[in-house]
């Protein structure tokens, strides 16, 4: 690895990009196989992981200059540390708890802003669901998902599919499947079960309407008269802690 450069590194497709301080310390939290960071200045690097992440060994980071990092990332970076890391296999299903207990899991349908995509991932993460599934094109494990997750796509199975019926087989037969959608049940009266799948759509157009109509149920979030919408990622964290069951 010493002998690769920092750019075809980033641009390894079996290799998930982890920008900056928080992405790596919960990549290595939670067994991600770091093969690499490099940083530009590794005093305050240090100081980082000492101040927020005293559970874990100090970083070991090949020294490059600003430029260097600026130039293999196109941009300048909040903390001058850029990793990356060995992507996972495609989980086989969602993950069960520390419990033994089932857990919800979140689809994401035809989402478009991969950095909600990660905000999601992060939500659901945080409130420990059993995974997350984007149907659709947007890649969960793209760096900038990754970049909005802070690295939580190695907290909880993510993976994509094409469409809701792979969905469906990937978390597991007989969840009752739960669109999120105007008009629906109130959540505080739901009664969400743990053995859900909870479909989202997009801010601005919702869930297709094949969609709501395959699913089992819909539910809605409950909000003030007048305000009309909130995005993916604020949805997702609403429900997962309103509705946990």
């Amino acid at each position: 690895m010493s002998a690769r450069t920092l750019a075809a590194s980033l641009a390894d497709p079996d290799l998930v990009v982890l920008d900056g301080f928080h992405a790596l310390k919960h990549a290595r939290r939670f067994g991600a196989e770091v093969v690499a960071s490099w940083t530009s200045d590794a005093l305050a690097v240090e100081r980082l992981r000492a101040t927020l992440a005293p559970d874990l060994a100090p970083i070991e980071a090949m020294e490059v200059t600003p430029g260097q990092l600026r130039g293999a990332l196109g941009r300048d970076l909040p903390t001058p540390l850029v990793s990356v890391a060995r992507r996972p296999p495609p989980p086989t299903g969602p993950r069960v708890g520390e419990d033994g207990g089932v857990r919800v899991v979140v689809a994401l349908v035809d989402p478009r802003h991969l950095g909600n995509v990660g905000a999601a991932v992060r939500a659901a993460a945080a409130a420990d669901a059993g995974g997350l599934v984007v149907i659709g094109a947007a890649n969960p494990w793209h760096p900038q998902a990754v970049r909005g997750a802070a690295g939580l796509q190695y907290a909880l199975p993510v993976v994509r599919v094409a469409d809701l019926d792979a969905a469906r087989q990937w978390a597991g037969p007989g969840r009752a499947v739960v669109a999120l959608a105007e008009g629906g049940t109130d959540l505080r009266a739901a009664a969400l079960s743990a053995w859900s799948l909870l479909l989202f759509g997009t801010e601005r157009d919702g869930l297709p309407r094949g969609v709501l109509d395959a699913a089992d149920r819909v539910a809605a979030l409950p909000m003030r008269a007048g305000v009309s919408s909130l995005n993916l990622a604020t949805a997702v964290a609403a429900t997962l802690y309103l509705a946990a069951p």
